[in-house]
This record gives C-alpha cells, structure tokens and sequence, in this order.
C-alpha cells in the first residue's frame, strides 16, 4: 500500500494496477420487531419461534410498515451527512431461495428513503472523504442450515423479516486498510446513533465487497466481481487482497475478468465462483402492491434531528478544542461510544492529559490481552480517576501507580485503599530524601569525582541508587531536584 495515498498497488513486471473497492453494508436496525410485522428480533432464540404469518408468508398476510424502523434509517442518513428522501418507494425483488417464503424480498430499488452522503476517514496521510450513494430499508430472508443433519438442508425463519438498511459506497475505497476504518467508522457512527450494535459475530453488520482493479492512470474501472456476504473485517481484508491478485493475474495473462459473483473461503484464503452476476432487470423489480409509498414531511425529519447525539466526528473536534488532545489521541477516544464515555466519566475529576494516557496505554493493553471491550473492564473509571489523581498530587510515582494499576486490574479496589495496605505512599519529604542521596553519595565517592569530572551520564547511576535506597517509593522529580543541588553545588 502507498505510504502518501493509501492506495493498493499491485505491481507486475510492464503494469501497475491500483484496486477500487465499493462495499454493500448490510445492518440490522436496532428494533424490537421486524419491518413490517410485530415478530420480536432477539439473537439465540430457538429456531422458528420468532415467526409470524407474514414472516412465514402465508397467504392473505399483508406487511405493516414499523415505523420505528423508518425513523432508525432516517436517523442514520442524518449521520451520514446524506439527503433524506420525503418520499421513497418498496419494491419486490424477486428470486427463489429455500429460506425466502414469499418467493420475492420487500426492498428498495429506484426510490430509496436515504440518497448520497459521505463518511470520513481519518488515514495516516490524512483525511478521506468516501461517497455513499444510496441507503435502503429491506427485509432479510431466513438461514439455511446445512451441517446438523446431512442429508437435509433446514431452515430458520426467526431472520425472516427483520429490518436492514443496505448502506451503498461509491467505488471510493482503494485498499483494504480503508475498507477497514471505514467499515469500524461506520459502525461506531451507527452506536453513536443507537440504530445497530454491528455485532459482526451476530450477523448484525455484513458486506458485499466489490472488487475490481485498472492500470494506475486510467480512469475507466474495471470489471468489478462481488464477494457476498462477509461477516468480518479481518476476513473482507484478505478476501480483497486474494481476489485483487486474482484479477491481476487473469489480466496479464491476457484473459478477461468475469463480472460475478464470488464467496470467500476463510479455511483456504480465496475466493471462489458462485454465479454470475445479477443485473436489476434480472430481478425483475417492481413497487410492492401491497405497500403504498412512503411519504413524510420535513417537520417529521426536524423532529428525529432533535434526537441526534454528539457524533463521532464532531465529538472528536470538541475533545481536540476543548482539551487539548492530539488528533490521534482523540480519534481514538471517539472511536467507540463506550470508550468515549468511560473517559468522560474519568476526567470529570481527573487530569486530561494524564487520563488519555493511562486510558489508551495500561488499560487498553489490559483490555486486549484479556480479550475485552472497555464496558467490560475490571477497572471502573471512578477507580481509575482516583488512580491518576494519587500520581497528579504526587502521592504516588508512575512506576508504583503501574503496580496498584495491576493489583486494581484482579480487583476493582479503591487505590487509595490499595496505598494504605501495602504502604506504597511515595516519599516526598525533602529532608528523608535528602537523608538517602547523602548516604549515596557517601558510598560512591569515586563516582562523585568523575561526574565532577564531566560524566554527566552517571547522574541517572544516582537516582537508581536513591531509588533503590528509598524501595522504589521515592519521588522521581524531587530527588532529581535534590541530587543537582548536591552535585552541582
């Protein structure tokens, strides 16, 4: 990948091609029920008990529009920045699949509730700007299960209906570094905005991965092939690396690209063949005559804009603003909405910069050699808070705060509580100290005279020492103040 641009290179030995990527991001709406029926929509419930008549398609069923789900999409495409439509259309997708009763899926084709929006990526070689051009409502279609009895294929219908919006990039995207802070980007504006969890493992966040690759200069896109339905972002990563070779291979052996679609093996690493590729008319589109257009007014769009919390981006200029924090620093504090709230709730009494430190250092180390999200962490920021004041007052140094951090990390306890039993109050009285380095020096006489001599690198051989002598308790900056006097003088 391109250190200055990012992009994806692939270099043979006469061509260069560079990769374009767009991603179909399937997302379930947060929702109690489904789209158009009042069937509940929780995950791990048994097979086929989370379904209606109209989730069944039984005949005589007529779908019911849930208007929490229409609010949930208009307030992502507020989030996005995107156009929100006054008037949107549903139409009838029509294909055959074990696991689609009706024979056709309710979706949105020419008329979606979400136009064109964009969401912001922040690279190392700066800002990206990535055009979505599209959001739409649609219903999901059950799950097939083919490994509980082999001579069967069973289905699951609890999925039948449930809500998604189909989120549609442009073919923005140029390597799989920016298909992965986009799609994290994306989900952490959509918890900001409580309309998806993007439960990956879930299967509350997917994407269709389009790829295809052209020679770095040219402006005409190449045959692009899908990748359905990927659930995860390490496996979307690879999927397009393999299937960018892939392509390239084919063309410089002077074969063409087949526009298909392709599934991602995850225990061999490839891509492989699944069917070619669906145009619209092969659908065979058209509006649901069962379902009358979707209209509201602007007034019904300022009402949900009320509801929109701080996001991601903006809550990211107000941390650098207002605190003082690098842009790196805050882009990591806003990247997910717990960690945002679990440093607000730490600096309310605390240190800002200290704060950031402590929160992106020890306890996102703990937290990922634990294999935890930060709403889960054994620390509480209360606890953590009061942790950061003991080293600001100097009741405690950095290096004894990391051994209370540990014993804190295998129980929540208070650390003042923690300094007082274990005794690890820092000594910060100018005359024992003064006591200590004096003994030092009394004992390193030679050491005395050849720092005197122009060794000034034997001064941190003094503050070891007095460290030593004080059992790691003494106050780092008052025993630098002390030993300059002494040796200095």
């Amino acid at each position: 990948m391109s250190e200055k641009t990012g992009e994806y290179i692939i270099s043979r030995e006469k061509n260069i091609y560079e990769v374009v990527i767009g991603l179909e991001v399937h997302a379930q709406v947060l929702s109690n029920s489904k789209l158009f029926s009042s069937s509940p929509t929780k995950f791990g419930a048994e097979p086929n008990t989370q379904v209606s008549l109209v989730d069944a398609a039984f005949p005589g069923m007529l779908p019911v529009i849930n208007e929490y789900c229409i609010k949930q999409a208009v307030k992502t495409g507020i989030g996005l920045k995107a156009k929100i439509n006054n008037r949107s259309v549903f139409d009838r997708k029509n294909y055959f699949y074990a696991d689609l009763p009706q024979g056709y899926q309710i979706s949105q084709y020419k008329h979606p509730i979400v136009g064109e929006g964009i969401v912001i990526l922040d690279m190392p070689y700066g800002q990206r700007e990535i055009g979505i051009e599209r959001l739409h409502l649609e219903q999901d279609a059950g799950k097939s299960i083919h490994d509980i009895d082999p001579g069967s294929t069973l289905v699951d219908l609890n999925r039948s209906g449930v809500a998604l919006m189909e989120i549609v990039s442009k073919p923005d995207l140029r390597s799989p570094e920016e298909v992965n802070l986009y799609i994290k980007k994306l989900r952490s504006i959509m918890r900001y905005l409580g309309t998806c969890d993007g439960n990956m493992q879930e299967g509350s966040l997917r994407a269709d991965v389009n790829v295809s690759v052209r020679k770095v200069g040219t402006d005409k896109l190449g045959t692009r092939c899908e990748i359905k339905n990927v659930n995860s972002i390490k496996f979307m990563q690879m999927a397009i690396e393999y299937e960018a070779n892939r392509q390239v291979e084919l063309l410089e052996e002077g074969n063409t690209v087949d526009q298909e679609t392709r599934l991602f093996d995850t225990k061999k690493n490839q891509t492989r063949s699944m069917r070619s590729k669906e145009d619209a008319h092969d659908y065979r589109y058209f509006p649901d005559p069962d379902l009358l257009p979707l209209e509201f007014d602007d007034q019904f769009i300022e009402d949900i804009k009320k509801e929109i919390p701080e996001l991601p981006d903006q809550k990211k200029n107000r941390f650098i603003e207002k605190f003082k924090l690098s842009p790196y620093e805050a882009t990591i504090l806003v990247s997910d909405m717990d960690t945002s709230k679990f440093f607000e709730k730490v600096i309310e009494k605390s240190d800002v910069k200290l704060s950031a430190n402590w929160i992106t250092g020890e306890l996102f180390a703990l937290l990922n050699d634990n294999n935890l999200e930060i709403s889960e962490s054994p620390i509480s920021p209360e606890n953590l808070s009061k942790l950061i004041n003991l080293i600001s007052d100097g009741t405690i140094s950095g290096k004894i705060a990391k051994t209370i951090f540990e014993i804190m990390s295998k129980e929540d306890k208070d650390p003042n509580f923690i300094v007082e039993e274990k005794g690890l109050k820092q000594e910060s009285d100018p005359k024992a100290l003064e006591g200590l380095i004096q003994k030092v020096l009394d004992s390193n006489q030679d050491k005395v005279k050849e720092y005197k001599s122009g060794k000034d690198k034997l001064f941190g051989f003094f503050v070891g020492q007095v460290m030593k002598e004080s059992k790691g308790k003494g106050n780092p900056q008052m025993i630098n103040k002390i030993l300059k006097e002494k040796l200095n003088g």
